[in-house]
């Protein structure tokens, strides 16, 4: 058929059919999350700090972003919610013990829970409470509380939570939480992810706003005549200051000089022709009757 000594193609040769999606490998998915920064995509290492969407981050790369925003070209999609360092908690993770050797695999968790010791590689959810920012493995912290601890989904300040509610203290440095605003998930799956953003807006909806310094045209005019009334009521109640007087030896100079001039003025005056002085006339003269050759041109004062 093909002229090539018999071989038939079948539909299979002729027809292309569409080429399946790539799909991301999970396994490489979960180690860049867990032992990459986000920002950076460097290795993590210490200090290490998290946001209010629990992704991991070098706090060195971090402060590098907020002081140049244009250090990293994707910034604004990973971290574009982080306004400044107050945003970020910085973790205190328990590290391995043997801690694992320098040329060891990317795959071997350099921290561990403190409660658990189950290594924080991703195989299992991690929390780190935000007041104190201590790391634990979920089924760790929900042992120790006695119940399952909330992931960061219920926001501070929500009108179903009780204004009494009791605190909680972490089992490591005993510092006090909430334990259903206070805890967030780590690298926490998409729909929890979105959770967790909602919280974070509520939080600083109910932040308080600070004040401009900067205040309008109208308050600005008032300001400066209640500063002008004050100073003026300043100085009613003091004696205005003395003129600083003159130094003897310069005025005495300055009225020898205004006389000499006069003296030079009435000389040239006495020699101008009669001619010359008609150009000129005295400023308390009345003003003379002008003619058409006289009309708009300047008049000279002696």
């Amino acid at each position: 058929m093909g002229n090539d000594g018999g071989s038939i193609p079948d539909r299979r040769d002729l027809v292309k059919s569409k080429k399946k999606a790539e799909q991301a490998d999970k396994a490489n998915q979960t180690r860049a999350v867990w032992f990459f920064c986000a920002l950076s995509k460097r290795p993590l290492q210490e200090p290490i700090v998290s946001c209010a969407l629990g992704k991991l981050y070098n706090k060195d790369s971090l402060i590098e972003h907020l002081l140049d925003k244009s250090a990293y070209g994707d910034a604004e999609k990973i971290c574009g919610h982080i306004r400044s360092l107050k945003d970020i908690k910085v973790l205190k993770l328990t590290p391995r013990s043997p801690p694992p050797p320098p040329d060891s695999s990317a795959d071997v968790a350099k921290f561990v829970c403190p409660l658990t010791f189950k290594e924080m590689n991703g195989g299992q959810p991690f929390v780190y409470i935000l007041t104190c920012g201590c790391v634990f493995s979920q089924s760790g912290l929900r042992t120790v509380l006695g119940s399952s601890p909330s992931n960061g989904n219920t926001a501070a300040g929500d009108s179903s939570a009780t204004e009494d509610e009791q605190l909680e203290v972490c089992p490591q440095c005993a510092t006090k939480f909430s334990r259903s605003s206070n805890i967030l998930m780590i690298n926490p799956p998409l729909e929890e992810e979105e959770r967790m953003y909602t919280a974070m807006e509520l939080r600083r909806s109910l932040e308080p706003v600070k004040k401009s310094k900067k205040r309008k045209a109208g308050g600005d005019a008032v300001a400066d005549e209640a500063a002008a009334k004050k100073k003026k009521a300043s100085t009613e109640g003091h004696p205005p200051s003395p003129a600083p007087g003159l130094n003897p030896k310069i005025s005495a100079a300055s009225r020898s000089l205004a006389q000499s001039l006069a003296v030079e003025e009435a000389k040239r005056k006495a020699g101008m022709s009669d001619a010359v002085k008609s150009l000129y006339r005295d400023k308390n003269d009345a003003p003379r009757k002008e003619t058409f050759m006289t009309m708009g041109t300047f008049t000279r004062y002696a």
